[in-house]
């Protein structure tokens, strides 16, 4: 396994004089790093075309032909080497208007012929770390972006497993529906009618899902969502006990967005407020206040309340707060998926809450 400690920078020297290469890479040699040099514009741009992993140039200002800023000014016109760290080595004035004509082509340090050994060595000791932590970035981001794929196909193998037999259970209920004992008995018509929606609801989500597993964030289909009426859809298909009461503001907004996020937002934080409910007359208000470039939503409950230290943990994947009731079936989860699916799209989450007076949820949605 390549880690930080064994991983080398290659690091490009560019002098137009072939005894500063010499001296520079004297000054700087250790083993966990390569040089290249180069002794013109032209041939350091070519050096940085052949070697697509250089984390650090080293450029002198002063150079025929074609000077540092100019090949500063061609490495930061392309989207393959912008991100490179360039710090400028000149005999140049210290003039402040000459370091910042250097800033705005694209460097990122300056060091003054003659070099201050320690200092150049300093330097590049910081930019070298930089290096490696943005390499080790780069190397997690590509892991989760595999993790992100197998469970995309890992969903979508469930949503379709799920599909067939969700289909027999719609079919028994309509039958049912139509049978006369139900029929003649008002209370059960009205239960099964219930269990009839949630069915062709679950269904609706299960084909919802099986599309996003398909299709890559960016390409999912945008509509216009009326948020109030999602969520008194979500609601009623949670059937929630008689004792508690799901209140839903008239000032929801309709919003142009993916409806599958928000609805497994809006979703998961209701089915919470339901399942971690210890009061007699329990209820649940959801609602929403426009900021300007988002709306604020808030799901309120009077449940059991979260602790301040289970209020830093209740966002973080596989955490568990110390609620007792319905611990077991908790996988902790639920809230982390939440945070990611908000933070997707530019927003944040955050909750508000007093023991065993209850808790109020907020998330942000761009408009």
């Amino acid at each position: 396994m390549v880690t930080a400690a064994t991983k080398k920078i290659k690091i490009l020297l560019v002098d137009d004089r072939e005894e500063n290469l010499l001296s520079l890479q004297d000054m700087l040699e250790d083993e966990n790093r390569i040089f290249i040099k180069a002794t013109s514009g032209n041939e350091a741009l070519k050096q940085v075309l052949k070697n697509e992993d250089i984390g650090l140039i080293m450029l002198d200002v002063q150079m025929p032909e074609m000077d540092g800023f100019e090949v500063a000014r061609f490495l930061k016109s392309s989207m393959k080497t912008r991100d490179i760290s360039i710090i400028f080595v000149t005999a140049l004035s210290k003039e402040s208007e000459h370091i910042l004509k250097g800033f705005e082509e694209g460097a990122v340090d300056y060091l003054h012929k003659p070099l201050d050994i320690n200092l150049t060595r300093a330097k590049v000791r910081v930019f070298e770390r930089l290096y490696f932590y943005q390499s080790g970035l780069k190397e997690a981001l590509k892991k989760v972006g595999d993790i992100n794929k197998q469970l995309e196909q890992f969903l979508y193998t469930v949503a379709h497993d799920i599909k067939s037999p969700l289909s027999g259970i719609k079919g028994l209920l309509s039958m049912l529906k139509d049978s006369e004992a139900i029929a003649s008995d008002e209370e059960l018509t009205q239960y099964v009618d219930l269990s009839v929606d949630a069915a062709v609801h679950l269904s609706g989500m299960v084909d919802s899902i099986m599309e996003y597993s398909r299709t890559s964030f960016d390409q999912q289909r945008v509509e216009n969502v009326d948020t109030g009426q999602l969520v008194s859809q979500i609601s009623a298909l949670l059937f929630p006990p008689r004792h508690i009461q799901i209140r839903v503001s008239e000032k929801m907004p309709v919003i142009n967005t993916k409806k599958l996020k928000i609805q497994q937002v809006f979703q998961n934080l209701i089915s919470n407020a339901l399942k971690y409910n210890d009061k007699e007359q329990g209820y649940i208000e959801v609602g929403c206040e426009d900021k300007g470039r988002h709306y604020q939503f808030y799901v309120k409950d009077n449940g059991q309340g979260i602790s301040k230290e289970d209020n830093k943990i209740v966002f973080a994947l596989f955490s568990k707060t110390g609620n007792e009731s319905n611990r077991e079936s908790s996988t902790g989860v639920g809230l982390n998926l939440v945070k990611v699916m908000i933070e997707e799209q530019g927003g944040k989450i955050w909750v508000d809450s007093v023991p065993q007076e209850g808790s109020t949820f907020f998330f942000e949605w761009k408009k």
